[in-house]
């Protein structure tokens, strides 16, 4: 009789157990779930501020400025090289935008 008692009282706490990996289990995915939104919002963000100064195709002094500003946001955010490597080589340009690099930003941004 007392095996039987002694299996019966370790029942709740085996279900106990059971049930807080599953809890944890789903807490971790939903963790997962958010953080995968999250970092898909900030690429979308700091793809549309990029494109939305290449959009005319032209960039100007300010808008040089604007653009290097961004190529660490970019980085960190994980936006496609497609975006981030003319970014990084208008940054780093002198006076003399280079055409190449806008225009393979703004074929980018239209992809």
């Amino acid at each position: 009789m007392n095996r039987r008692h002694a299996a019966l009282s370790t029942l709740p706490l085996i279900l106990l157990v059971a049930g807080c990996g599953s809890v944890q289990e789903a807490a971790g995915s939903a963790a997962n779930e958010a953080a995968s939104k999250v970092a898909t919002a900030a690429t979308d963000s700091v793809r549309k501020q990029v494109c939305a100064v290449v959009e005319d195709g032209l960039v100007s002094a300010s808008d040089k400025a604007l653009l290097g500003g961004l190529v660490s946001a970019a980085d960190a955010a994980g936006v496609p090289a497609e975006i981030t490597t003319p970014l990084g080589e208008i940054a780093e340009a002198g006076d003399q935008v280079p055409a190449d690099s806008v225009n393979a930003l703004t074929k980018a941004c239209s992809a």
